[in-house]
């Protein structure tokens, strides 16, 4: 069976879909599309809204990072990643929610893509943005600890979606300085972390940006 994912290397939600295809083992065909570089006739073909990851499955395409992976779960064998139990499919459900509603844009736009990204474009960077990033940040580290101590999931033991899904914005959030002191000040979800970053498919989906990194990264996320 033909697997083929369309996406831009250093997009978040593309690292996240190829974590599932990695963990799962899957071998896949990957198509670099970078879609903030202008309209992609093949992108807009595969998906109308025009944004990455996408997955063509033996001709039938998906779009939406979330839906890819709970049909990776399902399409193909492996160690589930949908825990059992009313409340553990609950916290999966809610750490992906935290991440996509309220993580994302400051662990990933604000705060890694000022003090990180522009740089590597000679592009200034804004204080103000990661100042307001680091402040929006701390209400999702603290939910995320909360649960990270509870142990339904993000436990450093039996991995889910939820640990997909987070793994990639905190590796780029910890990859500047105000991130990684901030990551530091949450035990367990720095346990979690610590965990999480030597899963072997982590470490064959992360590629740093920068010097050593991506030769050309693109201006966008």
């Amino acid at each position: 069976m033909a697997v083929r994912l369309t996406g831009l290397s250093v997009s978040v939600y593309t690292r996240i879909a190829r974590l599932m295809l990695a963990e799962r083992g899957i071998e896949y065909e990957f198509v670099e599309i970078d879609p903030f570089a202008g309209t992609d006739a093949t992108l807009l073909d595969l998906n109308p809204l025009h944004t990455v990851p996408v997955l063509n499955h033996d001709g039938f395409i998906l779009h939406e990072t979330s839906a890819i992976l709970r049909y990776l779960e399902t399409a193909f064998d492996g160690v589930p990643m949908v825990p059992n139990g009313a409340k553990p499919l609950a916290r999966m459900a809610q750490v992906i929610s935290i991440v996509d509603s309220h993580g994302y844009w400051p662990m990933v736009r604000q705060v890694f893509a000022q003090r990180i990204f522009a740089p590597l474009h000679g592009e200034p960077v804004s204080e103000e943005m990661i100042a307001e990033g680091l402040r929006r940040v701390v209400p999702v580290l603290q939910a995320l600890e909360r649960i990270a101590g509870e142990g339904f999931v993000l436990n450093g033991g039996s991995v889910t979606l939820a640990d997909l899904h987070l793994g990639p914005m905190v590796g780029y959030f910890q990859q500047a300085p105000e991130g990684q002191e901030m990551l530091a000040r949450h035990k367990a979800l720095s346990r979690w972390w610590g965990w999480f970053r030597e899963r072997p498919a982590f470490q064959a989906v992360d590629r740093p940006v920068g010097p050593g990194g991506l030769a050309s990264p693109p201006k966008r996320l």
